[in-house]
C-alpha cells in the first residue's frame, strides 16, 4: 500500500526569513495523524533568506542531516566543526550527549534550499560526532544511491538506527526499482521536480508511506530528486 501525503497538506512556518513546509509536526505545527513515520520523525523543506539562518542551539540523542537542494548552507558545531554545505552535499549530526550548532545561508544575494531531517536513534547517550560527504550527480543518475546506512556500507554515512536512506535523479526515460524486505517499511520524499512512484504521480513536496509493496517502480521523472527511506516495520517513532 502506497499513502500518499501530498505537498499542499503539510505545516506551514513562515518566519519572512524562513519558509518551512513541515511533513511531519514539528515546532507550533502539530497534526495527532502526522507525528512521524517508524524512525522517521522530522522531514523539514527549508528555505532560508540570504545572509539568515538558526542561531546557535542545543540537541541531544538524534539523528539529524540536512540535505542542501540549492545554495550553501554554513554550519558551525561545539564540536569545532566548521563547514559549507552545497548541493550534492549530505551533512549528518549524531547529537548523542550533546551538542549546540547553528545553520545560517552562506550567501550573502542567493536563498539556500535544504531538507532538515531527524531520526530517532537507537541508542542514548553517545558520543556527539559529525560527517560530510560529496555524492555526485552522476552517483545518483538514474539510480538510488545508498547515502546513510548504520554501517556506513558503500561509502555511505553512518546513523545510529536501523535505517537507510538513498538518493536518486530521474528525468526522462531513466527508471529504478527497489524492493523492500517483507518486514520493512518504506517512505519517499519527492525533493523537486515528479515522478511516477508504482503508477502513482508525486510533484515536489509530496511523500509517501510505503507499506506491505514488494517492488517500487520509479520512473517517468520529471527533473525529479527523491529520498528513500528504508524503515523498521512499526508505525510511529518510538523514544
Amino acid at each position: 500500500m502506497i499513502e500518499i501525503r501530498r505537498a499542499a497538506e503539510r505545516g506551514v512556518a513562515d518566519f519572512g526569513w524562513l519558509d518551512s513546509r513541515h511533513t511531519f509536526s514539528f515546532g507550533h505545527y502539530h497534526d495527532p495523524k502526522q507525528v512521524g513515520f517508524s524512525d522517521l520523525l522530522v522531514i523539514n523543506d527549508d528555505r532560508v533568506q540570504p545572509g539568515m539562518g538558526f542561531g546557535t542551539h542545543p540537541h541531544r540523542d538524534m539523528e539529524i542531516f540536512s540535505y542542501v537542494l540549492e545554495g550553501a548552507l554554513e554550519h558551525k558545531d561545539s564540536m569545532g566543526t566548521g563547514s559549507v554545505i552545497r548541493p550534492g552535499n549530505v551533512q549528518m549530526m549524531s547529537a548523542g550527549t550533546g551538542i549546540s550548532h547553528s545553520e545560517f545561508n552562506h550567501s550573502p544575494d542567493e536563498l539556500v534550499h535544504f531538507l532538515q531531517i531527524w531520526i530517532v536513534p537507537d541508542r542514548l547517550r553517545v558520543a556527539p560526532r559529525y560527517q560530510q560527504k560529496q555524492f555526485s550527480a552522476a552517483d545518483k543518475r538514474g539510480r538510488l544511491r545508498l547515502i546513510i546506512s548504520p554501517d556506513g556500507a558503500e561509502g555511505s554515512l553512518g546513523v545510529y538506527q536501523d535505517a537507510r536512506v538513498y538518493a536518486g535523479l530521474f528525468d526522462g526515460a531513466e527508471r529504478a526499482e527497489y524492493s523492500p524486505a517483507p518486514d520493512r517499511f518504506a517512505y519517499v520524499h519527492v525533493a523537486r521536480g515528479a515522478l511516477r512512484i508504482n503508477g502513482a504521480a508525486l510533484q515536489a513536496g509530496d511523500g509517501a508511506r510505503v507499506r506491505d509493496e514488494s517492488l517500487l517502480r520509479f520512473e517517468r521523472g520529471e527533473d525529479a530528486e527523491v529520498l528513500l527511506f528504508d524503515l523498521r516495520r512499526n508505525e510511529l517513532p518510538q523514544r
